[in-house]
């Protein structure tokens, strides 16, 4: 025997199935995500990976041979740090259609977001509640539970 809910139900499941695939597909880009840089006259090339860890470090010329270990230091510092911008834009665009809006991807990545406007200017609260909280004190409890006192 059906019910008038089933149709709403099973339209439900869809939509909670469709949601787990969805997210699923969203953790495997996510693990996929890579940045690569290049520096000047291909002194050198750094990959990074997801959550911006060194995987790769290439010197495909001799070029590094030519530069001061500071300089040699410097190409590095700064070849990394551009290969993680990379990858943290990756990270960003797939990240960002499964953000509310106003959430700025690479900025919450950062640590830099202001996550604080997601949250309401005020909690959630029952009007009894709201009314205990504005005038501090409960009546006794009757049958219908307890009511705010009024001064």
């Amino acid at each position: 025997m059906t019910t008038p809910f089933d149709e709403q139900i099973e339209q439900l499941q869809e939509t909670y199935r469709a949601q787990l695939a969805q997210i699923d597909d969203m953790q495997r880009r996510m693990r996929e995500v890579s940045g690569t840089a290049t520096a000047k006259a291909q002194a050198m090339k750094a990959t990074v990976g997801p959550q911006g860890e060194l995987t790769a470090v290439e010197f495909p010329t001799s070029a590094y041979r030519r530069l001061t270990p500071k300089e040699l230091a410097d190409l590095v510092l700064s070849t990394v740090q551009e290969a993680r911008a990379k990858a943290t834009a990756g990270m960003a665009q797939v990240m960002a259609p499964h953000l509310p809006e106003g959430l700025d991807a690479e900025h919450l990545l950062r640590g830099t977001a202001d996550v604080k406007q997601l949250m309401p200017p005020e909690p959630a609260m029952s009007e009894a509640v709201r009314q205990y909280v504005e005038q501090g004190r409960v009546a006794q409890d009757s049958a219908d539970g307890p009511k705010i006192a009024h001064s």
